[in-house]
């Protein structure tokens, strides 16, 4: 990634463009390899993949052994945790709140889902958590629908940066929201950062250009024949993607106007 362009989020400079997840990986002894081949400084997990502190354990399963997600996290990368399960706002700020309290930090991505088949987020229940979670010191994160009108309302929350979805959740069909998030990128001041559904490097390469802060990716690369390689292969479309951008590519001409030389005419050969 270019020095000169780091992303700054929250109160943190990042140089890597690219956030990965933790989830449906064959074997959680995988993640170290696939964080280092991607270059990613960010990681998201869901909280309730996460051991609580001992005084909010439920003593109701005494001896159950640790299924703790964390041990499995380079301790470089910057923890995102996730309130995924959240019904409500209600459930989510709970889940945030334990996030800290075990000490994930003070980041954290909201994601509010009371559909079930479709898992499309809650507007409204996520502007309400970001906004209760902001005024308590958190860097939020909201996973949206890429709707102007509830991005927006996101920021007035308190937002730090909106995280609307390509395609439904874990579906690997790309940018199907294309012109949706394209608004959001024009219209809004805090970054968007990409989340849910990217398929392929392409896709994510694609919304880089299009001037995407960043990108989420964990299906992707978890499902992927080879997840090491596919992290590596993200990586690289991530930073590709964002020096195309800054860039700036150049002006796509209309099939109506014809073809146009890139080498000056001056006649044709005899």
């Amino acid at each position: 990634m270019n020095a000169n362009d780091p992303f700054v989020l929250g109160d943190i400079s990042l140089s890597s463009r690219l956030f990965i997840g933790t989830g449906k990986y064959g074997a959680d002894g995988l993640i170290p390899a696939v964080a280092e081949a991607s270059g990613s400084q960010v990681i998201t997990v869901a909280m309730r993949r996460v051991d609580k502190p001992a005084s909010q354990k439920d003593s109701a399963t005494p001896g159950q052994a640790s299924q703790n997600i964390l041990t499995h996290i380079p301790g470089h990368m910057r923890l995102l945790p996730n309130t995924s399960g959240a019904r409500n706002a209600e459930e989510a700020v709970r889940l945030a709140r334990l996030a800290r309290a075990a000490g994930c930090g003070d980041w954290i991505k909201i994601e509010v889902i009371s559909d079930t088949r479709h898992l499309l987020p809650d507007g409204y229940e996520t502007a309400k958590a970001t906004e209760i979670l902001a005024k308590e010191g958190f860097t939020v994160l909201p996973y949206i629908n890429p709707d102007l009108y509830v991005a927006r309302a996101c920021v007035e929350a308190g937002a730090a940066a909106v995280m609307p979805l390509g395609a439904p959740i874990g579906t690997n069909r790309g940018l199907r929201t294309k012109e949706m998030i394209a608004i959001l990128i024009e219209e809004l001041d805090l970054p968007v950062i990409v989340d849910a559904g990217i398929g392929r490097p392409s896709q994510a390469c694609e919304a880089m250009e299009m001037g995407a802060a960043a990108c989420l990716v964990n299906t992707a690369i978890a499902s992927a024949s080879d997840p090491v390689a596919m992290a590596r292969a993200f990586g690289e479309a991530v930073r590709a993607g964002r020096n195309a951008w800054l860039s700036g590519p150049g002006f796509v001409r209309g099939m109506a106007a014809g073809a146009e030389a890139s080498s000056p005419l001056t006649g044709f050969l005899r």
